[in-house]
Protein backbone atom coordinates (compact mmCIF):
# COMPACT_ATOMS: atom_id res chain seq x y z
CA UNK A 1 0.00 0.00 0.00
CA UNK A 2 1.21 3.46 -1.23
CA UNK A 3 1.52 5.94 1.41
CA UNK A 4 -0.90 8.75 1.12
CA UNK A 5 -0.64 12.35 1.81
CA UNK A 6 -2.54 13.46 4.90
CA UNK A 7 -3.94 15.93 3.19
CA UNK A 8 -6.05 13.64 0.69
CA UNK A 9 -7.07 11.76 4.40
CA UNK A 10 -8.20 14.58 6.25
CA UNK A 11 -11.62 14.83 4.88
CA UNK A 12 -12.25 11.10 5.70
CA UNK A 13 -10.98 11.27 9.12
CA UNK A 14 -12.18 14.56 10.57
CA UNK A 15 -16.09 14.67 9.03
CA UNK A 16 -17.55 12.62 11.45
CA UNK A 17 -16.12 14.18 14.14
CA UNK A 18 -16.53 17.31 12.79
CA UNK A 19 -19.98 16.50 12.22
CA UNK A 20 -20.88 15.88 15.12
CA UNK A 21 -19.97 19.05 16.94
CA UNK A 22 -21.00 21.09 14.33
CA UNK A 23 -18.63 23.96 15.21
CA UNK A 24 -15.82 21.49 15.90
CA UNK A 25 -15.41 22.83 19.65
CA UNK A 26 -17.29 25.99 19.73
CA UNK A 27 -13.47 27.74 18.17
CA UNK A 28 -15.35 29.42 15.32
CA UNK A 29 -17.87 31.01 17.70
CA UNK A 30 -15.29 31.68 20.29
CA UNK A 31 -12.46 33.68 17.90
CA UNK A 32 -15.31 34.77 15.37
CA UNK A 33 -13.66 38.70 15.97
CA UNK A 34 -10.41 37.24 15.50
CA UNK A 35 -11.06 35.34 11.95
CA UNK A 36 -13.55 37.93 10.65
CA UNK A 37 -12.18 40.88 11.78
CA UNK A 38 -13.84 43.16 14.53
CA UNK A 39 -15.75 45.15 12.00
CA UNK A 40 -17.89 41.83 10.92
CA UNK A 41 -17.76 40.54 14.19
CA UNK A 42 -19.70 43.13 15.31
CA UNK A 43 -22.09 43.31 13.20
CA UNK A 44 -22.75 39.39 12.95
CA UNK A 45 -22.38 35.81 14.76
CA UNK A 46 -21.98 32.28 13.93
CA UNK A 47 -25.02 30.25 14.15
CA UNK A 48 -23.75 26.87 13.16
CA UNK A 49 -22.71 24.55 10.36
CA UNK A 50 -24.59 21.93 8.75
CA UNK A 51 -22.56 18.83 7.39
CA UNK A 52 -23.87 16.86 4.45
CA UNK A 53 -25.56 14.50 4.86
CA UNK A 54 -24.21 11.81 2.85
CA UNK A 55 -20.86 10.47 3.67
CA UNK A 56 -18.57 9.90 0.79
CA UNK A 57 -17.78 7.04 -1.15
CA UNK A 58 -13.90 5.68 -0.47
CA UNK A 59 -11.90 7.85 -2.97
CA UNK A 60 -14.69 10.69 -3.47
CA UNK A 61 -13.87 14.12 -1.65
CA UNK A 62 -16.56 15.10 0.69
CA UNK A 63 -18.90 18.03 0.21
CA UNK A 64 -18.16 21.51 1.97
CA UNK A 65 -20.59 22.21 4.85
CA UNK A 66 -22.77 25.74 5.38
CA UNK A 67 -22.19 28.02 7.44
CA UNK A 68 -25.12 29.42 8.81
CA UNK A 69 -24.19 33.19 9.51
CA UNK A 70 -26.74 35.88 11.52
CA UNK A 71 -26.36 39.10 10.56
CA UNK A 72 -27.83 42.79 11.34
CA UNK A 73 -31.00 43.83 8.48
CA UNK A 74 -28.95 46.88 7.40
CA UNK A 75 -26.00 44.59 6.99
CA UNK A 76 -26.47 41.72 5.13
CA UNK A 77 -25.93 43.07 1.90
CA UNK A 78 -22.56 44.11 2.61
CA UNK A 79 -21.91 40.90 4.53
CA UNK A 80 -23.58 39.35 1.44
CA UNK A 81 -20.58 40.45 -0.91
CA UNK A 82 -17.61 39.43 1.70
CA UNK A 83 -19.31 36.39 1.32
CA UNK A 84 -15.96 34.81 -0.46
CA UNK A 85 -13.55 36.56 2.24
CA UNK A 86 -15.27 35.04 5.18
CA UNK A 87 -15.56 31.52 3.84
CA UNK A 88 -11.69 31.75 2.99
CA UNK A 89 -10.92 33.30 6.74
CA UNK A 90 -13.21 30.13 8.25
CA UNK A 91 -11.45 27.65 6.34
CA UNK A 92 -7.77 29.20 6.55
CA UNK A 93 -8.74 28.77 10.52
CA UNK A 94 -9.73 25.62 10.33
CA UNK A 95 -6.96 24.74 8.44
CA UNK A 96 -9.14 23.00 5.37
CA UNK A 97 -12.18 23.97 2.76
CA UNK A 98 -14.60 22.58 5.56
CA UNK A 99 -17.19 25.47 4.80
CA UNK A 100 -18.01 26.31 0.86
CA UNK A 101 -21.28 28.38 1.45
CA UNK A 102 -22.51 30.98 3.40
CA UNK A 103 -26.26 31.09 4.28
CA UNK A 104 -27.54 34.20 6.15
CA UNK A 105 -30.23 34.83 8.78
CA UNK A 106 -31.30 38.44 9.42
CA UNK A 107 -31.91 39.62 12.88
CA UNK A 108 -30.86 41.30 15.87
CA UNK A 109 -26.93 40.81 17.01
CA UNK A 110 -26.11 41.09 20.73
CA UNK A 111 -23.19 43.24 20.79
CA UNK A 112 -19.78 41.48 21.91
CA UNK A 113 -18.69 41.72 25.31
CA UNK A 114 -15.62 43.54 25.88
CA UNK A 115 -13.33 43.18 28.83
CA UNK A 116 -12.55 46.22 31.31
CA UNK A 117 -8.85 45.96 31.97
CA UNK A 118 -8.90 45.48 36.02
CA UNK A 119 -8.53 48.47 37.98
CA UNK A 120 -5.05 49.90 39.28
CA UNK A 121 -3.65 48.47 42.58
CA UNK A 122 -3.97 50.61 45.66
CA UNK A 123 -0.38 51.11 47.07
CA UNK A 124 -1.48 50.62 50.53
CA UNK A 125 -2.81 47.52 49.40
CA UNK A 126 0.24 46.40 47.41
CA UNK A 127 2.24 47.29 50.60
CA UNK A 128 -0.35 45.45 53.13
CA UNK A 129 -0.07 42.01 50.45
CA UNK A 130 3.82 42.17 49.97
CA UNK A 131 4.12 42.33 53.54
CA UNK A 132 1.56 39.38 54.10
CA UNK A 133 3.40 37.56 51.49
CA UNK A 134 7.20 38.29 52.53
CA UNK A 135 7.45 35.11 54.89
CA UNK A 136 7.18 32.83 52.12
CA UNK A 137 10.33 31.78 50.46
CA UNK A 138 9.31 30.42 47.04
CA UNK A 139 9.73 32.63 44.13
CA UNK A 140 6.78 31.79 42.21
CA UNK A 141 4.33 31.82 45.27
CA UNK A 142 5.38 34.19 46.63
CA UNK A 143 4.57 36.43 43.33
CA UNK A 144 1.32 34.17 42.62
CA UNK A 145 0.04 35.21 46.15
CA UNK A 146 0.31 38.72 45.48
CA UNK A 147 -1.07 38.59 42.71
CA UNK A 148 -3.97 37.04 44.09
CA UNK A 149 -3.98 39.92 47.17
CA UNK A 150 -3.81 42.29 45.14
CA UNK A 151 -6.70 41.26 43.11
CA UNK A 152 -9.09 40.47 45.87
CA UNK A 153 -7.78 43.82 47.62
CA UNK A 154 -8.64 45.96 44.47
CA UNK A 155 -11.80 43.58 44.23
CA UNK A 156 -13.17 45.00 47.21
CA UNK A 157 -11.87 47.85 47.03
CA UNK A 158 -14.92 48.78 43.79
CA UNK A 159 -17.63 47.02 45.66
CA UNK A 160 -17.17 44.02 44.68
CA UNK A 161 -18.24 41.19 47.18
CA UNK A 162 -15.61 38.90 48.39
CA UNK A 163 -16.62 35.56 47.54
CA UNK A 164 -14.04 33.30 48.84
CA UNK A 165 -15.57 33.06 52.52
Amino acid sequence: MAAKPLADLIDDCLAPALAAQGFAGRAIVSLWSEIVGERLAARSRPLKIDWPRRRPAPGETSDPATMVVRVEGAFALEMQQLAPLVLERVNTHLGWRAVGKLVLKQGPVEAPVTRQPPPAPDPATVARVAQQVSGITDPELRAALERLGRSVGAGARHGRPDTAS
